[in-house]
């Protein structure tokens, strides 16, 4: 008996190396033993086979992890299912967003029309009233006259732009106006790869380097008949408002930068050097120009709009979104780049319904302690409840810090080593350089632990927003809400002094955010614009003439 069950084991356990590839079956003899070794129990574990692995592949700034980030702490699958039950049917339908048509005279000045907002715009081309090549010149005007001043452009794209809007004439001529941003002359942050033309990263390292494709805003920009006008700055490598050429200002008031790292988009619509802007935001980088620049502007729900093409800070919190001169502008734009897409795996598309005249009585809107006063007052009048928010939960991750090592080890490291910073480096140059160093320290183990609080810390926003579709934050919360992707509007709602202790107190726009409750882009735009409609704010005008 003991025979034949130390028989059983033996082939078991032959069976199991040769399965693994330790053993050749023909090598094993009846005695249990391996022809040509060494005596050994049958049970002793087996050295692996010593196979060569393959290099590593090799890997840049853009190729995403397997690993993806959803906003919607239920993930994909239960908010598909959601849509469904609540759009009755159809969650991939898109919208159109009718616009105005043009009456009356049209503005005799350049700086009048550059100064319209993108919807009359729309209107004054669909009327042919005037040429997309006309309206082109105007901005690339602007764009050769001010950028000296706010260097709030990387490269000027003149003759692109002035192709692509004869071709709009065209197409217009012929009767085929593709909707609202056909003909209109736009910016984009100059972290997008546009083919033929420099994508520096705002670093001097990087000042030469092109790319033979475009990033897919680029795309369907093109498709709705955009006319890109210049790539716009940014902060190097996506931080501030400093690039290698120096600090991008504010046309609100030239002694200080516009804030980044959206910069160029934040500076050069505000001076309406374009009609609208792209720019990106990772952890406040849309939300915070637009408040110094007085936009307004749309950072939307993680995941909405394709980043491909787009440098890359963090896989898990990086977004694209439209800063523009008016919440319909972010609207008409919106409609236009968002959606899934192949080539950003994290990216999704869910129902955009944005509505111009919505009924503030049926939002559930709430406003925290910092929420201005005249803001919240405002929306009252219009028929909202407005109602105190619970306490917001607070927290944060390492995301930032180990994805965007991740994303720049390429650039820092050689031999899987990071290259030793030189010992002459000023303090801000070495910082700078270092930056992309730190998450290399920080072990898988936390790394794994610091993502499953973030998904408690969604979980807790879920909570505080179950009785809100939106709120109003004086501060903007992007801390908070880029670690769980809630999406935010700026809008101008006063002027005054923002900062009476400051060494310039110049006057200078309001701004408050409309923080929404996932996949409420739509909510917080109507909102924003039913504010707008009676109100001026947005259309003020800096006096950098």
């Amino acid at each position: 008996m003991a025979g034949a069950i130390e028989r059983r084991r033996f082939l078991a356990a032959a069976a199991a190396a040769a399965a693994g590839g330790a053993l050749r079956p023909e090598s094993v003899g009846a005695s249990g033993f391996v022809a040509g070794a060494s005596p050994v129990s049958p049970l002793a574990p087996q050295p692996p086979q010593q196979q060569e692995a393959p290099p590593p592949v090799p890997l840049g700034n853009g190729e995403p992890p397997a690993l993806q980030f959803q906003a919607y702490p239920g993930g994909t699958g239960a908010l598909m299912e959601k849509l469904w039950h609540e759009t009755g049917g159809n969650p991939f339908e898109r919208t159109e967003i009718e616009i105005e048509r043009w009456s009356g005279p049209v503005p005799g000045d350049e700086e009048d029309v550059a100064f319209l907002p993108v919807h009359r715009l729309a209107a004054l081309i669909r009327a042919r009233e005037i040429s997309s090549s006309e309206l082109t010149g105007i901005y690339l005007d602007r764009l050769k006259r001010l950028d000296p001043v706010l260097l709030c452009a990387v490269t000027i794209l003149e003759g692109r732009a002035q192709e692509e809007a004869r071709q709009a004439d065209l197409e217009i001529a012929a009767g085929d106006w593709r909707g609202p941003l056909h003909g209109i002359p736009y910016g984009l942050k100059d972290l997008f790869a546009v083919a033929g033309t420099r994508t520096t990263w705002g670093s001097a390292e990087f000042s030469h380097q092109f790319t033979r494709y475009d990033s897919r805003v680029v795309v369907r920009l093109r498709e709705a008949g955009a006319v890109l006008a210049a790539k716009l700055a940014t902060g190097e490598f996506a931080r501030g408002d400093q690039w290698y050429r120096g600090r991008t200002l504010n046309p609100w008031n030239l002694d200080e930068g516009s804030s980044g790292s959206s910069a160029g988009p934040g500076s050069a619509t505000a001076a309406a050097c374009v009609a609208f802007a792209i720019g990106t935001e990772t952890q406040g980088s849309i939300v915070s120009p637009s408040r110094r620049c007085g936009l307004t502007a749309l950072r939307p729900t993680f995941g909405r709009v394709s980043r491909y093409g787009g440098m890359v800070l963090s896989w898990s919190m990086d977004k694209t979104g439209p800063m523009c001169r008016s919440a319909l502008d972010c609207a008409l734009v919106f409609n236009a780049i968002h959606g899934a897409d192949v080539k950003d795996p994290a990216s999704l598309t869910v129902p955009f319904r944005f509505d111009p005249d919505p009924d503030l009585a049926a939002m559930r809107i709430g406003y925290t302690e910092d929420a201005p006063e005249s803001f919240v007052e405002a929306l009252g009048a219009l028929g909202a409840d407005p109602q105190p928010m619970a306490e917001i939960p607070r927290g944060s991750s390492n995301s930032l810090g180990v994805e965007s090592s991740a994303a720049f080890d390429f650039h820092v490291a050689r031999d899987g080593e990071p290259e030793p910073l030189p010992e002459d480096l000023e303090p801000a140059e070495r910082r700078s350089r270092g930056r992309f160093r730190g998450g290399r320290d920080v072990r898988a183990l936390d790394f794994v632990q610091s993502q499953r609080r973030r998904h408690v810390l969604m979980k807790e926003m879920a909570e505080v927003m179950q009785d809100f579709d939106m709120f109003v934050t004086g501060s903007g919360l992007v801390g908070l809400t880029n670690q769980t992707g809630h999406p935010a509007a700026v809008v101008p709602y006063g002027f005054g002094v923002r900062n009476p202790d400051s060494e310039s107190p110049t006057e200078m726009p309001l701004t408050t955010t409309l923080i929404g409750d996932l996949f409420t882009d739509d909510k917080i735009l109507s909102v924003a614009h039913a504010f707008q409609k009676g109100t001026d704010w947005h259309s003020r005008r800096p006096g950098i003439e």
